[in-house]
């Protein structure tokens, strides 16, 4: 069996589908940190500098401009050429105002969005765990690694929160419900838009799903762990053009 690499790299034929980089341009690439995101939901930073911005010719200038704090992810500096950097982060470079939502295509590669500074200014995050703390306080577990506690107990499962850069504030909340704008994030349908038309509960182990209508009126069923709210009655950020 071919090995992946060591610890520290990854041969590039090994590297997740949703990496927008070419197999065989080289042999090796950076293998991403262990951190917010996992290794299939995230691209490291050095390739999205060198690789897909075209900032860097090779990795030491890549990882130079890294070093020097040139770059923020969800507003704040990261020095970390390996970091982790996934679905929904927003990924600035100060010197020449470019800003950067991560998103999905419909291929399920992970791709990086051109936005505004003020859509740069929050970031969304789905809430896939919550727990009670001690001294009653409810800590969110989102799905980029975060964790975030809240006094009160109107956020749950599958919600969708809008959080402040840099601040790192919640700002809103978008419930999961019937009627909310989502995108899909897996399946056949990944990258498309639509509102939710009924959650389908099954009473037996296999996974809820949803009915997502598009704008054309058509509709299509994907699992309900895949539909990720992005606003109520229209989209909340700026997104790629998308199948609708």
């Amino acid at each position: 069996m071919a090995k992946m690499g060591s610890r520290k790299h990854l041969k590039r034929y090994k590297a997740p589908k949703s990496w927008p980089i070419h197999p065989k341009e080289d042999t090796w690439t950076v293998k991403p940190a262990p951190g917010s995101h996992a290794i299939k939901d995230s691209l490291p930073l050095l390739v999205i500098i060198r690789d897909i911005l075209g900032l860097a010719d090779n990795s030491r200038e890549a990882k130079r401009i890294i070093n020097t704090g040139n770059v923020l992810i969800d507003g704040r500096a990261v020095k970390d050429y390996k970091f982790p950097v996934g679905f929904m982060d927003i990924l600035t470079i100060p010197k020449t105002e470019e800003n950067y939502r991560i998103l999905l295509d419909t291929k399920g590669r992970l791709t990086l969005h051109p936005i505004s500074a003020e859509d740069a200014s929050f970031k969304l995050a789905k809430i896939v765990n919550k727990s009670t703390i001690k001294g009653g306080k409810t800590q969110l577990n989102l799905h980029d690694g975060r964790n975030v506690l809240v006094d009160d107990d109107a956020y749950a499962g599958q919600d969708v929160v809008c959080i402040g850069l840099p601040e790192q504030e919640i700002k809103e909340n978008f419930k999961f419900e019937d009627g909310v704008v989502v995108l899909v994030t897996g399946g056949k349908h990944t990258g498309e838009l639509g509102k939710i038309k009924e959650v389908i509960v099954d009473e037996s182990s296999k996974p809820n799903t949803a009915i997502i209508e598009k704008a054309n009126g058509d509709s299509f069923l994907t699992l309900k762990e895949y539909a990720f709210v992005i606003g109520k009655d229209e989209p909340a950020i700026d997104l790629l053009e998308v199948n609708q």
